[in-house]
């Protein structure tokens, strides 16, 4: 592209260049349908990575049904603009000792009406968390979590094409057959796009009753488990789904900060460990 419009976007690629390569991992939460929870794993291994002592971002490019804000317990607040080339990111404390701030952003923090609909086609999207990518002033990161909405379209394309040193993808599924059908798609699609596979994550692995302890698998056991095995690609754990993690998230408070000795928090703290082992593995 030549022209005024192509010098701009060679200033933004140069830009985005430059904020990126201030963050050492940069990781893709992927889905391969909606409803199995993938926001919540998102945010809750962006919060314990924070709680490690990593200095973590989470950006959200689900546009059309932008959640982080909402379960980070922040809704109603707003990014705010330095200059008009700097975003500057909300910063969450996700601990009262060692953790760091956790730095968000999500068009959910953009002011608008939170009921109106966002009714943009492909480069208005791609547009928009290209820019997400090039002005928002994360400084020095150890690690982005970008969210994604499930499915393989425009936006989890627009991170994997902007990022050609993303560190890897994870992949989120419950036990149920048609999840893991979809989560396999996901993973081919990391597979085409040469991003890593970092792992597949089980969520709703059994529901835990409050009141007798007792695990039921109400989506079934081991699909998530099963696909990675057969795909060939590393299996992170299961997270069983207890009423606390849903309620922390409707609620807007921190999972891990409120019940970090539930079943779900160890599993999340688990998976997060097996996370750091396969970047250090592949750097060692």
């Amino acid at each position: 592209m030549h022209g005024p419009q192509g010098a701009a976007l060679e200033v933004q690629n140069k830009r985005l260049q430059e904020r990126m390569s201030s963050i050492t991992y940069k990781i893709l939460i992927m889905s391969g349908k909606g409803g199995v929870g993938k926001t919540t794993i998102s945010i809750n291994l962006a919060q314990a990575l924070s709680m490690k002592g990593y200095r973590v971002g989470i950006l959200d490019t689900d546009l059309h049904g932008p959640n982080i804000a909402k379960m980070l317990g922040v809704q109603g607040e707003r990014l705010y603009s330095s200059d008009e080339n700097t975003i500057e990111p909300l910063e969450i404390l996700t601990s009262l000792k060692e953790g760091k701030p956790l730095k968000v952003v999500s068009l959910a923090l953009s002011g608008n009406d939170e009921d109106e609909p966002v009714i943009w086609r492909g480069p208005i999207k791609i547009s928009v968390i290209k820019q997400f990518l090039a002005d928002v002033n994360w400084g020095s990161l150890d690690f982005l979590i970008i969210d994604s909405p499930p499915g393989t379209g425009d936006e989890p394309l627009t991170v994997v094409q902007s990022l050609p040193d993303l560190s890897g993808s994870i992949v989120v599924t419950t036990p149920q057959e048609v999840a893991v059908l979809d989560s396999r798609k996901s993973i081919n699609f990391a597979k085409k796009t040469d991003t890593r596979l970092l792992g597949v994550v089980e969520n709703m692995s059994g529901y835990v009753c409050p009141h007798c302890g007792e695990t039921v698998d109400l989506f079934g056991k081991g699909g998530g488990e099963k696909a990675a095995k057969e795909m060939q690609v590393p299996f992170l754990g299961s997270i069983p789904l207890e009423k606390v993690l849903m309620q922390s998230g409707d609620a807007g408070k921190l999972f891990l900060k409120e019940f970090p000795e539930s079943g779900s928090a160890r599993a999340i703290m688990d998976i997060a460990e097996k996370v750091l082992d396969n970047l250090n593995e592949k750097n060692g």
